[in-house]
């Protein structure tokens, strides 16, 4: 494959997967790592890809796509993680839950945990558990919509966080970097995620293997506040080894 076909191939994987290591493109290619790496040298150097450890992201946060359309991506990878991370949670428990299609998905692990409080403000997951028949008590935050996530934002949900003390804040970032941390695309998002972590006394990161050493528009917390993040199995080990050199205290890799 000559070297514009390699580079063309690149910037294709870029925008589906947002993310590319160097192992699989030298896999994919059939070439030498040293190979890729200039690849990758010569991307950057024209303004096209951002280098990081252990391979390239795009050199600035895409826009999400719709809703709708991320809840099908990476979908089998998300139901492994939520089948890991309902064993985090205890019977009697009450639980923050941001907005998101990973955390929407954990939602329906939630109904098999009896005598929850869950404290969120997604509409997609106060209708999966109000449809459940399990005791699980969910409320949802006041305040309004300002996206296509069917959610609630701004200072009324805001406030409603800081009623609570909760046990566990379970949250899924657009994108989680050994040094950046974890980010999302709207400062609304953020906001609610920070204000979260401040009120729960565990934080559990939900984030498939696309998401790690990528970064997103605004930072809501840095590694070392994070208890236990829960990725995929196509995970990196050099980017879970740059997350725990930074602070993140347990990682759990779904199978």
């Amino acid at each position: 494959m000559w070297f514009k076909d390699r580079h063309q191939r690149i910037m294709m994987l870029l925008q589906a997967h947002h993310r590319v290591s160097t192992d699989t493109l030298a896999g994919e290619f059939g070439v030498s790592r040293e190979t890729v790496r200039r690849d990758l040298l010569e991307l950057e150097a024209e303004g096209h890809v951002k280098r990081v450890h252990g391979g390239a992201v795009l050199p600035h946060p895409a826009p999400e796509e719709p809703f709708q359309e991320r809840m099908s991506l990476h979908l089998n990878e998300k139901k492994a993680i939520a089948k890991c991370a309902i064993k985090l949670i205890k019977p009697g428990q009450c639980v923050m839950i941001d907005a998101g299609t990973t955390t929407s998905v954990f939602a329906r692990e939630l109904t098999k945990v009896p005598n929850l409080l869950v404290v969120t403000n997604s509409i997609d997951i106060v209708t999966t558990l109000h449809q459940s028949d399990h005791s699980v008590q969910v409320l949802l935050m006041g305040g309004r919509m300002v996206s296509d996530v069917p959610a609630t934002y701004g200072e009324f949900a805001l406030a409603d966080v800081a009623r609570f003390n909760a046990d566990v804040a379970v949250l899924s970032p657009v994108a989680l970097h050994s040094e950046q941390g974890a980010t999302n695309y709207d400062v609304h998002e953020a906001e609610i995620a920070r204000a979260m972590i401040a009120q729960s006394h565990k934080v559990i990161m939900l984030a498939d293997h696309t998401k790690l050493e990528t970064t997103s528009r605004v930072q809501y917390c840095v590694p070392n506040e994070v208890d236990v993040m829960v990725t995929s199995a196509g995970a990196e080990q050099e980017d879970l080894d740059a997350l725990h050199k930074n602070g993140l205290k347990e990682i759990v890799v779904a199978p």
